[in-house]
């Protein structure tokens, strides 16, 4: 919790994930594989303008007009033909609110289970979407847990899931606030290459 008090003072409250509901953010999620969020930004721009936010109108549109509006963030026809598919299957077991009903166990198998959806998509629809306490492994942060040895090199994504679930509060709030803020200490500080340590929050971790 130190380093999320660090962390927090530093950046303040990051407000994720940018969505106006859930169906948003299941959108958003499937469309951020595979490239950044400004991509993602102008494809929900196109759909949004569109009307097409939504599993109901997804399911309508057809998959050549689908494919125009999600473009921009890439590896569209492969995206939205799994958009198109989530959609209809989400839609025939009875919507959010019927999924809602599952343990999370359940749920997040649920969501394995669905074409091109790994562990970080299903968990960030758990904790973005369901408001589930699942904390979100994503590069950024198996990059920053290696760098300040909280991980190893050979943990795997439910290694670095484990360690992050038994030393927090298993609640939402926390658990999205600190996805964010290790987003933000990614990108910025702890690159790839020529990562800038003594100016980053988590020098002092070191």
């Amino acid at each position: 919790m130190t380093v999320y008090g660090s962390l927090h003072s530093a950046f303040g409250p990051q407000h994720w994930w940018p969505a106006t509901g859930s169906e948003e953010m299941i959108i958003g999620a499937l469309l951020t594989q595979n490239t950044n969020w400004k991509n993602v930004e102008k494809a929900l721009s196109n759909l949004r303008r569109n009307d097409l936010l939504s599993f109901h109108y997804i399911i309508k549109t057809p998959l050549s007009q689908l494919e125009k509006m999600i473009k921009p963030a890439g590896y569209f026809r492969q995206k939205s033909l799994r958009l198109k598919t989530l959609a209809e299957t989400i839609i025939a077991t009875g919507g959010l609110d019927s999924l809602d009903l599952l343990t999370t166990l359940e749920l997040r198998e649920w969501f394995l289970r669905q074409s091109g959806i790994g562990p970080e998509t299903a968990d960030s629809i758990l904790l973005y979407a369901f408001k589930r306490p699942v904390f979100v492994i994503d590069a950024y942060t198996l990059r920053i847990c290696r760098r300040h040895n909280w991980l190893n090199d050979k943990d795997n994504y439910r290694k670095a899931q484990e360690f992050f679930t038994r030393k927090l509060p298993l609640k939402v709030d926390i658990f999205n606030e600190f996805h964010a803020l290790l987003v933000q200490i990614g990108k910025n500080f702890c690159r790839t290459k020529k990562p800038l340590c003594q100016e980053c929050p988590l020098e002092p971790f070191l």
